[in-house]
């Protein structure tokens, strides 16, 4: 099994304020109401793939308790704990060195924790999908979602779509964060509203699609 997964658990929380704070972040809410935390539902969505001691968390050091009291059986060794708040991409990096020495022949994904999944089903087959793809050779996967309205708070991918009925596009452009207008344009670029959802190469961040 060289299949792993590492769970970003390290945000603060602070778009979902006043309910998240900085003490006890979105991801160790049950935000749905189901006795859950986001973290937890994530967690078991994970190992319907891959085996728990194939999870990593990856955290700030300040939260490691709070990831053991709401994931008690996974080893304390997989949770990794930053010493200091940084953006995606150290975090990345760090894991997959970690992962790398586990196992050099490793393919893993990177999820956030906080994400709500109503269709877990096409969420998985999905995600399956490019673990396959990733481990045919040195790839970079990435899910994007269908914006439904300009957002200034995400990344955008322009991407070919003459692979869509195989549920494969190569990616064309990513463009993070852009202004409003942008992010009008990149929505009005197609016509119509452009999801994916269906796997994309080119990078491990969910992203909006055009």
């Amino acid at each position: 099994m060289n299949k792993y997964i590492a769970i970003m658990a390290g945000g603060i929380g602070s778009r979902f304020w006043p309910s998240s704070t900085e003490e006890r972040p979105k991801q160790f809410l049950d935000i749905l109401g189901v006795g859950k935390s986001l973290l937890r539902l994530t967690y078991e969505r994970c190992i319907r793939l891959v085996p728990s001691d194939h999870i990593f968390i990856v955290t700030n050091k300040k939260y490691k308790e709070l990831v053991q009291q709401h994931l008690p059986e996974l080893p304390e060794r997989n949770i990794l704990c930053e010493p200091s708040m940084n953006n995606t991409a150290p975090c990345v990096a760090y894991t997959a060195l970690r992962i790398n020495a586990i196992n050099p022949q490793s393919v893993f994904a990177v999820l956030p924790s906080d994400h709500i999944i109503l269709k877990e089903e096409e969420y998985l087959r999905i995600l399956g999908q490019a673990f396959e793809y990733a481990s045919t050779g040195d790839r970079i996967i990435t899910l994007g979602i269908q914006p439904t309205r300009p957002d200034t708070g995400y990344g955008y991918i322009n991407y070919d779509r003459s692979g869509l009925n195989q549920g494969l596009c190569k990616v064309l452009s990513f463009k993070e964060k852009p202004d409003a207008a942008t992010a009008q344009r990149y929505i009005q670029s197609r016509g119509l509203p452009v999801e994916c959802r269906h796997v994309c190469v080119e990078c491990t961040y969910y992203s909006a699609c055009f």
